[in-house]
């Protein structure tokens, strides 16, 4: 198994919490999701704007990565991330499936 590392802020933060782990195996995405961090009374965050939050800043730490290991420009890179995430989720080429497990 090839995990990726935690990173030292999470690892340095009791208030930390892991909010999604993506596996490629099995010819295929299997991920664990954290669902609920902003639902509730004591939160003024709805959880999917929260949630499109996040995934545009994994976008952008996918881009900054991309153009310090291969050069290739993050605006670019961020546009095509994008544009290729807009057509999957109009077009799916795999079906989601799976179960949610409440923890």
């Amino acid at each position: 198994m090839n995990e990726a590392a935690i990173p030292p802020a999470a690892q340095g933060d009791p208030e930390a919490r892991e909010m999604l782990r993506a596996w490629i195996a099995e010819r295929g995405l299997h991920c664990t999701i954290h669902v609920g961090m902003w639902e509730g009374e004591k939160s003024t965050v709805r959880e999917e704007h929260a949630w499109g939050l996040v995934l545009a800043d994994i976008t952008r730490h996918i881009a900054n990565a991309m153009q310090e290991r291969f050069g290739d420009p993050a605006e670019r890179t961020r546009a095509e991330i994008v544009r290729a995430m807009l057509v999957e989720l109009d077009i799916p080429t795999t079906e989601a499936k799976g179960q949610f497990l409440d923890q």
